[in-house]
């Protein structure tokens, strides 16, 4: 498929034909073992707003029968609350055989009910007045209480891989931590780890600044010998500084992309507005740094996948999809689409990156909005066979 580069934009979703060697970084940092014939499913970050956005993307691929299909989940941020949930309840899923009652019951209502609780405003303000207690203490906290318990990694299931990408601020790498292991490759591999993942949730979407970092110990033992590059040694294999995973990548390819022929990215993240009068005092204009930072690094990871979806050659050709929260469903040219007015979903992209506490109707416009862009994307460009579905899980919300 030839396509101009200057063209692509959030939009796309485009069926893949790439040369995937060396394209997406660290990759020094894990041995490349081939491409698999796999699925790999990237949820990005965005706050509440790709949690809920996540929720319709899951339910569009549970309908078509593509969730069980899946080999790797790679999350980030908001998107690791969503693919938490859909690890824990995995093995539900499957003894329901992945009925769409089972698929709401043990994944939409936890995380439509994590959505209606507020969590980084209590949780900052808490951590401003208590000694000793730190923001992404207290987030771990109302992950715990909310949604995880005392669910650790090993509760996750064997297959399909759940990774859950966090960025650590000493090493400068990404730290995918997961149920065989928690690796930063300069820094080393812990086995088998216990950490809970109301822990490692929290540390992927710890957003800098305000919720921003959370700091794991380990003991310097608890590393593989020899599974660092350079940094594999104390302090840094005892105490870990993490801040958001999107601080490194925001989509979730990094873990992803080197594995599995076929890639489904949803992208719900935050796009960076123009300002005329841009704010001068330290606190705003640091907050807008941090904002055109971590819009560069998105843009960058998208760019790269762009140019591997259009410019490969046929020995590593493959397939997938990506949507965007902020993608036009009018540029997918697919006859029998949802209706989905692209003022109304642009309101949806607009919402807050944050964990708060989200109304109703909002939750199900956005449920609807990520099932109908979903279903666009992958019916036009990866799997023209899949059928349309009836309606959108929320008829009577619209998008």
């Amino acid at each position: 498929m030839a396509l101009e580069t200057s063209r692509v934009d959030d939009n796309a979703a485009l069926r893949i034909n790439s040369e995937h060697a060396g394209l997406i970084g660290e990759a020094a940092g894990e041995a490349d073992s081939g491409l698999e014939d796999a699925i790999a499913l990237c949820l990005s970050g965005g706050g509440y707003r790709a949690m809920i956005f996540h929720v319709g993307t899951l339910w569009r691929l549970n309908d078509a029968g593509v969730l069980p299909r899946l080999s790797r989940v790679s999350c980030v941020s908001g998107g690791s609350i969503t693919g938490a949930v859909l690890g824990l309840a995995w093995p539900k899923l499957a003894a329901g055989a992945f009925s769409r009652a089972s698929f709401i019951q043990h994944v939409v209502t936890p995380l439509r009910n994590m959505a209606s609780t507020n969590v980084d405003l209590e949780s900052i303000l808490i951590g401003m007045i208590l000694p000793g207690v730190t923001v992404g203490d207290l987030v771990a906290r109302e992950y715990r209480k909310a949604i995880f318990g005392s669910a650790t990694l090993q509760d996750l299931p064997d297959s399909p891989r759940f990774v859950f990408n966090a960025t650590n601020v000493q090493s400068g790498a990404l730290v995918r931590f997961s149920k065989p292991y928690i690796w930063d490759w300069r820094v080393g591999k812990v086995p088998s780890p216990t950490t809970e993942l109301a822990v490692v949730v929290g540390a992927s979407s710890a957003f800098p600044p305000v919720l921003s970092p959370v700091t794991l110990k380990f003991k310097d033992s608890d590393f593989e010998p020899n599974s660092g590059s350079g940094l594999q040694r104390p302090p840094f294999t005892t105490r870990m500084v993490l801040t958001d995973g999107g601080v490194y990548d925001n989509l979730g390819l990094e873990t992803a992309f080197k594995r599995c022929r076929t890639l489904l990215v949803s992208d719900a993240g935050g796009q960076v507005q123009a300002e005329e009068d841009a704010a001068e005092n330290w606190a705003s204009h640091s907050k807008r740094v941090l904002d055109l930072v971590d819009n560069q690094v998105r843009s960058l990871r998208k760019r790269q996948l762009l140019d591997a979806f259009t410019s490969g050659d046929a020995e590593h050709r493959r397939t997938g999809a990506f949507w965007s929260v902020r993608s036009d469903i009018a540029n997918y040219q697919l006859p029998d689409a949802f209706p989905a007015p692209f003022d109304r979903t642009q309101e949806l992209a607009r919402i807050p990156t944050r964990l708060d506490a989200m109304e109703d109707d909002l939750q199900r416009r956005l449920i609807n909005w990520g099932y109908a862009i979903a279903d666009a994307a992958i019916r036009k460009h990866w799997d023209p066979a899949i059928a349309k579905p009836g309606d959108l899980p929320y008829p009577d919300a619209g998008i």
